[in-house]
């Protein structure tokens, strides 16, 4: 029996999509293992959303065959489809596996054989039309649950279209019965995940919309709570909100990407919004879900981005009522129109205007939870320990610390948010009177 460990690099997607490859391997007979361990074959699910992912890749690569010099190494994902031919080269890779070969790699590890050379199969992304559903399952007290694939928007920084192909999806009935295989297992929360969910159903004229999707999630017995992942704010309806709102299993937690908040870079980018759009979201959420949690991605550093550009960013996030910031510095990627561009931000700039943000993040993350001082919440809490801690969240995703009690993994205890402790994490004490799910 050959013993297989699996790594993945990225974001919740790449998750789930390992996971349902794990599956897969052990029902051929492979033996899964932790990536720490020794073993057999090594698979490498790549991201490559910024340079530093690709970096991830090669330092993987080398660390994995210290533990087993003779282990065949297995390269897939995004960064697999994007530059094959330059992952083929890297010194000790075998295989190589594009979007349309990774969920075929069962067949593939059956003829593997140590080579001078890489095998690569990679088809153009054009050619891939197919959407494999997948789940991630043992490893979290939650699943990721994808739903969508792929993306038709093409802004102008971004390579994901090139790795991950157009938009496409199951049917809302398909994609109902996945969330019942997860409904079937202890999980207590289903994170609704894909590369642009809100353009769920695109590739058949929106007979079936994201929202259609969520509506029919929202019966399924079993899950106690969804939390929607990273959706567009053009996509994000007024009827998903209210809908939101209203649910008791869909929680008070959106994560919306702006990008930059000033209309000449979003324009320069390509997004399908401006500003003033972003704000009506920001405000109608707030109208309707008063305790719910906001995050924001921001790309700082664009090509062309001045100092007033940045400001203006800076103003708009400042004056926004959201919850937490993640802050990219702009990447620059082979094969997109921003590479093009002139303009360029140093390093130094793009570094001095991050940390600018990620301290406007700090304090909007401590307004935030000041603000829920005092208020009964749900937090499931998670296995993972912290020394002697243990960690969970709120619906709104406020991050809860307590003493490590085993008893409490993978339950959701109703709690009073008391205090907010040296480490920046809420401390509870518990609701009397109200048991855990």
């Amino acid at each position: 029996m050959s013993r297989v460990a699996i790594h993945t690099l990225g974001c919740k997607l790449n998750y789930s999509e390992s996971s349902t490859i794990v599956r897969q391997l052990e029902d051929h007979g492979f033996l899964h293992v932790d990536f720490a361990e020794e073993a057999d074959i090594y698979v490498i699910n790549t991201c490559s959303v910024t340079d530093n992912a690709d970096k991830k890749c090669r330092t993987t690569v080398k660390s994995v065959l210290k533990q087993n010099p003779e282990a065949y190494v297995v390269v897939i994902g995004c960064y697999a489809q994007l530059k094959p031919k330059e992952i083929s080269q890297i010194p000790g890779v075998d295989m190589v596996l594009g979007a349309a070969e990774k969920f075929n790699m069962i067949e593939h590890l059956h003829s593997l054989k140590k080579e001078d050379k890489a095998i690569v199969f990679n088809k153009s992304i054009k050619e891939i039309n197919d959407f494999v559903p997948a789940f991630s399952y043992g490893d979290r007290t939650r699943s990721f649950l994808k739903v969508q694939d792929g993306c038709d928007y093409f802004c102008s920084f971004c390579t994901i279209p090139l790795a991950r192909g157009k938009s496409r999806n199951a049917t809302v009935t398909e994609t109902v019965a996945k969330a019942k295989e997860v409904a079937s297992t202890k999980v207590k929360e289903v994170v609704i995940t894909g590369v642009n969910i809100g353009d769920f159903g695109a590739e058949n004229d929106y007979i079936e919309t994201f929202y259609d999707l969520i509506l029919e999630l929202d019966k399924v017995e079993g899950i106690d709570r969804y939390r929607i992942s990273s959706i567009e704010p053009n996509l994000l309806t007024n009827e998903i909100i209210d809908f939101v709102a209203a649910s008791s299993k869909f929680v008070p937690h959106f994560h919306i990407p702006l990008q930059s908040g000033d209309d000449e870079v979003l324009a320069k980018m390509r997004r399908k919004y401006l500003s003033n759009l972003y704000a009506e979201r920001i405000a109608r959420i707030k109208r309707q879900m008063p305790n719910c949690c906001i995050g924001v991605d921001v790309i700082v550093g664009f090509p062309g981005e001045t100092e007033a550009h940045f400001m203006n960013t800076y103003t708009f996030l400042n004056e926004l009522d959201v919850s937490y910031l993640h802050v990219f510095p702009y990447s620059e990627r082979n094969n997109t129109t921003a590479k093009k561009m002139p303009g360029k931000v140093t390093k130094v700039e793009k570094t001095d205007r991050a940390e600018r943000l990620r301290i406007l993040s700090a304090k909007k993350k401590r307004f935030f939870y000041e603000g829920q001082l005092g208020k009964t919440m749900n937090v499931l809490w998670e296995e993972e320990r912290q020394g002697g801690n243990m960690q969970g969240f709120s619906e709104n995703y406020i991050r809860f610390e307590s003493e490590y009690d085993a008893n409490l993994v993978n339950t959701i205890e109703t709690v009073v948010f008391e205090h907010i402790n040296e480490r920046g994490y809420a401390k509870s004490s518990l609701k009397e009177n109200l048991p855990c799910k």
